[in-house]
């Protein structure tokens, strides 16, 4: 799959990922290869995704990620450090 992070900033991350969890607005979540399209806001919490030098970790304070066709774009108010 592929996934970018996006803040209004700057784009954080672009790879691809073998899944993905989010802290969605309604509880935490995880995509996985061939995941029905979804569009979910985002509360804030820990994003994580595996990519092949291992698991990748940062905190988004909100936002919105929309999943289609293996494609996963967050667009994050912000980075928090």
């Amino acid at each position: 799959m592929h996934l970018e992070i996006i803040t209004p900033d700057k784009k954080v991350f672009q790879g691809e990922v073998s899944e993905a969890s989010f802290p969605g607005a309604s509880g935490a979540f995880q995509v996985l290869k061939n995941h029905a399209p979804i569009v979910s806001a985002l509360a804030k919490g820990t994003v994580s995704y595996t990519t092949n030098d291992g698991k990748q970790s940062l905190e988004v304070d909100g936002g919105v990620v929309e999943v289609r066709d293996n494609e996963i774009i967050l667009l994050a108010e912000k980075i928090l450090d």
